[in-house]
């Protein structure tokens, strides 16, 4: 009977098919409320599905957040092209989408014409307090222990202050304070790189 062979992928790792990560990403988009898509895709992609691991989705967010659009569906994107390539990357963005697209344009017209009801109000006050508060499990769940080391403090602060305290845009705030970010946390092997030896001749 011969042997498997070492290094043949197994079928439990085999990348999902196109419609399973269409629907993984549809569930999200149709079952998130309140501002919390990060955590959601994260209890998915991470813990769920075991598609990325926790560091793996950590750096999907941190280029999602730097590039246009939004970072959820950023994400989406990263993850799918990583599962399926492009395929994947759009069975991901529309399946994360099209869902609250289509709740979206009911819940609108449901506005337009309930606007001026106060009950209507208030839930929508109600709506707006938990998504604060959803928005904040989120940023301790996924960048919690950032909070704990001085040097991610450094940058943690300043953003904050300069987005959210003196209104500098988030493009100019990147501009100056990625390229610091960059050399501090650059490998361990480029810090101690050693200097090349002089090559002066010998007397």
């Amino acid at each position: 009977m011969p042997r498997p062979i070492a290094n043949e992928p197994s079928a439990a790792a085999a990348p999902p098919s196109i419609g399973k990560i269409f629907t993984a990403f549809a569930l999200i988009g149709i079952s998130s409320f309140g501002g919390g898509l990060v955590a959601y895709l994260r209890d998915v992609v991470v813990d769920r599905e075991q598609w990325l691991s926790k560091d793996e989705f950590l750096g999907a967010l941190e280029i999602g957040q730097t590039l246009p659009g939004l970072n959820s569906t950023n994400v989406a994107i990263i993850v799918g092209r990583k599962l399926r390539g492009p395929r994947g990357a759009t069975a991901a963005a529309l399946g994360l989408i099209l869902p609250g697209v289509a709740v979206l344009i009911i819940l609108g017209l449901l506005y337009v014409r309930f606007h001026n009801n106060p009950d209507v109000a208030a839930a929508l006050a109600g709506v707006a307090a938990a998504a604060v508060g959803l928005l904040l499990q989120v940023t301790l769940k996924i960048g919690g222990r950032s909070f704990l080391r001085p040097k991610d403090l450094m940058f943690i602060i300043p953003t904050f202050l300069m987005v959210g305290v003196f209104h500098v845009s988030l493009a100019a705030t990147l501009f100056l304070l990625a390229p610091i970010a960059i050399w501090l946390n650059r490998p361990e092997s480029l810090k101690k790189k050693a200097p090349a030896p002089s090559s002066d001749p010998e007397p």
